[in-house]
């Protein structure tokens, strides 16, 4: 053997044996993959670090439950509701109701010549715009002034007593007030003081609030059945949106009339009459219904209770006149449909003899905007849908040119 083959056989260490893990052979048509590994540097040096674990995500606690920020997002959207109908009516109804006093409240003073005239101005300028007094001829014509509802009240001074008259069917709370104003004047002329209702309220409506409260049945009724007519309307054409809307307020006005007619006899005179208009009030508000709830869903119902509840029942003269109130409920007395379906109501049963153009205009007013709302919103509502459906089907329109 050569030197050079002796010097290449030196002796070689072994190294420790050690277990491998197996692994399938790749196949050969197996590209090779390669493992990436995740380095972390040193946010200081910028040298890498060792791997580290990442946190293992937050779990829920009793103080921050999983979904706990959605739950109240979704929370706080239902409670805007309850909210507002809190809110609106203790504003409405202690604004309107919490302290009566009359101003420019119509009265009368049985007369004649100048005594009489100076008398009437003495009790305007000392009530401090609370009242507004005029001169009556005799006490017949202050009858006449009641029965007209002209004048709340009408004072008759004479040689030995004094007279009042009032009408507890026009307003209980008016005549009170009244007796309480003209009691002082009948007292410093030192004449006792006598009161005449001229128009009472019914036997079985002694307070002649009846009515008010059947305006409250009428009204919960209407705006409660124009959610469900709303509703169901989305799937009806229009004419039988209107056919249903108009069935479902004669229902709800006919439940009221005959609950205070043969029931409880609050209504005993003209019940077709007065049924008419309490139709006529409640296809107003389910029209309304159906025409706000395609643009306000779920507000629909808190909105109408702010137009038929809030503001309706507090202006509709039910309680105080608009004498006794403030000029914000006043002023929505003469136009709103609660107390245009309240005053023709006491004059069918009340006052025979009164005229109800006005209460008819203001309602049919009321309905003709409820129907041209309708009628807008459904149109809108067509219009949408049509587009909609253009919309859908041009992309399939697209591929079957494609697709020839």
């Amino acid at each position: 053997m050569s030197d050079v083959a002796e010097h290449n056989l030196l002796p070689v260490r072994r190294l420790p044996q050690t277990d491998v893990p197996q692994t399938d052979a790749p196949h050969p048509d197996t590209p090779p993959t390669h493992t990436r590994r995740s380095v972390d540097l040193h946010p200081e040096t910028g040298r890498t670090e060792p791997d580290r674990q990442h946190a293992a995500p937050r779990t829920p606690s009793v103080a921050h439950p999983e979904g706990l920020g959605r739950a109240l997002l979704t929370f706080a959207t239902h409670i805007l509701v309850p909210l507002f109908l809190a809110a609106g009516m203790g504003l409405a109804y202690l604004g309107a109701f919490h302290a009566p006093q009359p101003k420019d409240l119509p009265v009368g003073i049985v007369g004649q010549g100048s005594a009489s005239q100076v008398f009437a101005q003495t009790v305007t300028d000392e009530s401090d715009g609370a009242l507004v007094a005029h001169v009556v001829a005799s006490s017949a014509d202050a009858r006449t002034s009641i029965r007209d509802r002209d004048l709340a009240a009408v004072y008759e001074p004479g040689a030995t007593s004094a007279t009042l008259y009032v009408s507890s069917a026009a307003s209980d709370t008016t005549a009170t007030v009244a007796g309480k104003v003209f009691a002082p004047i009948a007292f410093a002329q030192k004449l006792p003081l006598r009161t005449v209702d001229v128009v009472a309220a019914g036997a079985d409506d002694s307070t002649g609030q009846g009515l008010f409260f059947l305006l409250v049945a009428l009204s919960v009724g209407g705006y409660s059945s124009a959610i469900a007519v709303a509703a169901f309307a989305a799937r009806l054409r229009l004419l039988w949106t209107a056919v249903v809307g108009l069935a479902t307020a004669g229902v709800v006005a006919g439940i009221g009339i005959v609950i205070a007619g043969p029931v409880y006899g609050v209504v005993t005179h003209h019940e077709w009459q007065i049924f008419l208009f309490a139709w006529m009030y409640d296809a107003a508000i389910i029209g309304l219904g159906v025409g706000l709830h395609p643009m306000l869903g779920r507000w629909t119902t808190p909105v109408l209770t702010m137009l038929f509840v809030m503001l309706n029942f507090t202006s509709s003269g039910g309680i105080f006149q608009p004498a006794l109130q403030p000029g914000f409920f006043a002023g929505l007395n003469t136009f709103w449909s609660g107390a245009a379906w309240l005053g023709a109501a006491q004059d069918l049963q009340y006052f025979p003899g009164a005229s109800l153009g006005r209460s008819a205009l203001v309602l049919s007013l009321w309905l003709a905007a409820a129907v041209l709302l309708v009628g807008i919103v459904h149109g809108l509502v067509a219009r949408r849908t049509r587009i909609a459906r253009e919309r859908a089907v041009t992309p399939l329109e697209e591929e079957e040119v494609v697709a020839a």
